[in-house]
């Protein structure tokens, strides 16, 4: 069976894995028969959101791997026991966990650090030429760990002015999509959707999001 490795990045839109993209991520590789490996580092998140209120919880600590292990049911890795080897394909869903705990894209912008465990595997999975997957604000990741190497991928976050503007300043050329599609780098085999950078309800990233694992199975099946 093929294998894709899920990156998450806590649990929560705010400060962790946005939990609908990752839920529906992982249920349409399911549909798909292919089997889901999740991962995620094992570190503590940047900070932690109140999601009723929407404001920092001041003093309260989280742990990445383990709050992602919330959605993964326990079934996760951490990402620094997992290599490309060990997998076919990679997709990253969204959330601010995403800009927060696997780089720091959300205080930074373009001069944005990525943590060296999610760079390497990034790197090793385009660099081996299996397909990648990125979700929602994603992209904005996958421009920061190309912007210093030979790849320069065309990805879309959908049609944010200031975010397009940053990934297209790290490198990368940003392509503006609505929120029910996907753009495909076929040099590179790199597939993104906007999800909820544009999404206003379940269904519209939904659907984004199914073509995307759809799409990245079938160079799976194309290679």
């Amino acid at each position: 069976m093929k294998k894709i490795g899920v990156v998450l990045s806590g649990c929560g839109v705010y400060d962790g894995a946005e939990i609908h993209e990752s839920v529906i991520t992982l249920l349409a590789i399911d549909k798909l028969g292919v089997e889901a490996i999740c991962m995620a580092p094992n570190k503590n998140q940047m900070h932690v959101v109140n999601h009723l209120t929407g404001s920092v919880a001041e003093g309260e600590t989280r742990n990445v791997l383990v709050e992602s292990a919330r959605i993964a049911r326990g079934n996760i890795k951490d990402i620094k026991e997992v290599s490309a080897n060990d997998f076919d394909a990679l997709i990253l869903p969204g959330g601010f966990g995403a800009a927060k705990n696997l780089c720091d894209f959300a205080v930074k912008g373009s001069e944005c650090e990525v943590d060296p465990d999610i760079q390497r595997l990034v790197r090793e999975t385009v660099s081996a030429k299996k397909p990648l997957g990125a979700i929602c604000i994603s992209p904005a990741l996958i421009a920061a760990i190309c912007k210093d190497g030979p790849v320069k991928p065309e990805i879309t976050i959908g049609s944010d002015a200031d975010t397009a503007k940053a990934i297209n300043s790290m490198g990368s050329t940003h392509v503006a999509c609505p929120v029910k599609e996907f753009v495909v780098d076929k040099e590179n085999r790199i597939v993104t959707t906007p999800a909820y950078m544009l999404a206003e309800r379940i269904s519209e990233a939904a659907e984004g999001i199914e073509k995307l694992v759809s799409e990245v199975i079938g160079m799976l099946n194309d290679g």
